[in-house]
């Protein structure tokens, strides 16, 4: 185990990096963040930002003699740097898992192997794995490409067989998956923590809102029934466990054909649907994630609200700062913001937490306060 007083590692200084950093301090740890960005959030807060790129040797080494283990803040950190960590120092999770979750192919290939519903899929490389795929999923389908895609990003909507080979050039011919597009019910997620013991523990299950392809809200508890609240945990630990994983998981699920639940991705980190983890539960995902890393007993998180999670966006700034008395003045609203330098259309800027007596009552809350805050 891995006690307060030693230093722990992060590559990438996001808020993500942010938010770790400020729990692993107040447990007593220090924090050493590796990013190229002299701005970057976690920089902000960390003891040690080492500015160079995530491949940078000696930059490596040098978070490896500090650092008594090492964790990601994001999933597209390159799996050789987790490598050349691992031979020096604990990390956790492990490349090949990140690895794994940078690459649709491979993770859908991993959940489908393992026995795990997705929503039918096919590879596509090429011309032709794009004609059979074209013949063998269900239209309509969202071409996604098979790396780097994120907030609606990277994919396109096939709604005829002839829409196949343009949406396919459009993403730049790269390496993709076709995937049936589903009558969503629910979009849910789990995030858990898996310790080095393979102890699994979920938070509570967060419904999911997105527009535009970004997290728009997530509302604890979810509202569905509480047996599909607890398949979901179900699924999401077996997945952990199938994988190995060490640290904090996010597992987003789709509910669809009547109740039926599909592993949509994989985020081998603490998650956007988990900030509300911050202000309404006993324990924050980021402790989690400090707790698996140093090889300590996870926590139990226990619900102390209803709460519903909402992201706010660049766009919020358009007009000039947002007016953030707004949200002071609400009573059960919490303002989260991460330090970035610039505010750009569909760029995550921070979130607002809102606790209420029910989760129809917080989410009201919560979108109301983000609108007022627009100033006009």
């Amino acid at each position: 185990m891995i006690l307060p007083g030693a230093t722990l590692g992060v590559l990438g200084g996001g808020q993500l990096g942010r938010m770790f950093a400020l729990r692993a301090r107040v447990m007593g740890y220090g924090v050493a963040v590796l990013d190229p960005d002299p701005r970057c959030p976690a920089g902000q807060v960390a003891d040690c930002h080492v500015r160079a790129e995530y491949t940078d040797p000696e930059a490596l080494d040098r978070l490896a003699t500090s650092c008594a283990a090492v964790t990601t803040e994001f999933e597209n950190v390159p799996a050789e740097a987790l490598e050349r960590l691992a031979r020096s120092v604990p990390v956790r999770p492990a490349a090949q898992a990140v690895a794994l979750a940078q690459d649709r192919i491979a993770e859908k290939s991993f959940l489908a192997s393992g026995g795990f519903a997705t929503a039918p899929f096919r590879p596509v490389r090429d011309e032709a794995t794009l004609r059979e795929a074209l013949a063998t999923v269900r239209l309509p389908a969202l071409l996604k490409t098979s790396r780097l895609g994120y907030d609606g990003k990277g994919q396109a909507l096939v709604t005829h067989p002839e829409d196949g080979q343009a949406a396919f050039e459009r993403l730049g011919r790269v390496p993709c998956v076709l995937e049936e597009r589903l009558e969503l019910e629910h979009e849910l997620s789990v995030v858990l923590a898996r310790g080095t013991d393979g102890a699994v523990v979920p938070f509570p299950v967060g419904e999911n809102r997105h527009q535009d392809g970004i997290l728009e809200s997530t509302v604890v508890p979810a509202r569905l029934p509480e047996s599909v609240a607890a398949q979901a945990r179900e699924l999401a630990g077996t997945v952990a466990t199938a994988l190995k994983y060490v640290g904090v998981l996010g597992v987003e699920l789709f509910v669809a054909g009547g109740g039926r639940l599909f592993v949509n991705e994989l985020a081998p980190r603490p998650h956007n649907t988990g900030h509300w983890t911050l202000d309404a539960c006993t324990t924050d995902q980021f402790e989690q994630q400090v707790r698996a890393l140093c090889g300590l007993p996870l926590a139990m998180p226990r619900l102390l609200s209803p709460v519903a999670m909402v992201n706010l966006l660049g766009d919020l700034w358009s007009n000039g700062l947002p007016r953030w008395i707004e949200a002071f003045r609400r009573p059960g609203v919490r303002l989260h913001l991460y330090g970035k330098a610039e505010a750009r259309p569909g760029r995550k800027m921070g979130h607002l937490n809102c606790l209420a007596a029910d989760p129809d009552r917080a989410l009201a809350l919560g979108l109301e306060a983000r609108d007022a805050l627009r100033a006009t």
